[in-house]
């Protein structure tokens, strides 16, 4: 594996712990409004992410299939889906929207929000490691430019997930070098998650269309299921509608200009 591809799955990561580093200049607790903000925006460019550089790319790759070229992004899709709905039966954690404990109520609610973020960050890790893997593959559609574009992408929309961990937890009384290591650790299953995605993809190019579009069936459901129930929770909801927008046309123009 070569230094940039190293570098490539690294730059989400990096993007988390700026995010969770914020809450050394927080001073008061975290506004509603602003959360609302940073989740709408982080929701955007996750759907917008899985649109241009997961479930298109995945139906380019597998276009010596003609019209049957979107078997293989569906069923990668779902499958995504599926596993992600498993996981969340399965893992104990807090839902972003709801501040009460998961399944194991011997966890710490600090636990379980970090379990819910690093649930979050899992399918960003695979998808970034499946574009990656794409590009490592010499028939693939997949340019470095759009492998670094989704890898900077995620990273922008980790800047106010990561804040989200750390800030709320400051607020509810735990110290900030804390409330930023538990930021970091929720994102260490970023590249981890990107390592075994490529590991796999490598050696199997063939099933590259299922990896991408499994990603981006694996983000969908995250977004579906917490972020946008979490930016429409209240009133005056529509600040993170409009901030969904800001992220979506983001990362659309990230992709399409760089790719």
């Amino acid at each position: 594996m070569t230094i940039d591809i190293m570098k490539g799955i690294m730059i989400p990561f990096i993007g988390t712990a700026v995010g969770s580093a914020g809450v050394f200049f927080m001073t008061k607790g975290m506004n509603k409004t602003l959360q609302r903000i940073l989740t709408g925006f982080a929701a955007g460019v996750m759907v917008a992410a899985s649109i241009w550089s997961l479930l298109i790319p995945a139906m380019e790759h597998a276009s010596h299939m003609g019209r049957l070229s979107f078997i293989p992004a569906a069923v990668g899709f779902w499958l995504g889906v599926i596993f992600l709905l498993v996981l969340d039966r399965v893992i104990p954690h807090m839902h972003m929207d709801k501040q009460k404990e998961g399944p194991d109520s011997n966890m710490s609610k600090n636990s379980l929000m970090v379990m819910a973020v690093a649930l979050h960050n899992l399918p960003e890790g695979m998808a970034v490691g499946a574009v990656w893997a794409g590009l490592m593959s010499e028939n693939s559609t997949i340019s470095l430019m759009s492998a670094l574009a989704l890898s900077v992408g995620i990273a922008i929309q980790n800047l106010p997930e990561g804040a989200i961990i750390s800030m709320p937890l400051h607020s509810e009384g735990v110290k900030k070098s804390k409330a930023f290591g538990y930021g970091v650790i929720s994102g260490i299953v970023e590249p981890l998650g990107a390592l075994l995605t490529i590991m796999a993809a490598k050696f199997v190019i063939p099933v590259l269309p299922f990896t991408l579009s499994f990603a981006a069936g694996a983000m969908l459901y995250v977004v579906v299921e917490e972020l946008i129930p979490e930016m429409s929770e209240g009133k005056h909801s529509n600040i993170g509608t409009i901030f969904f927008a800001v992220g979506f046309s983001l990362m659309m123009i990230l992709d399409v200009a760089l790719g």
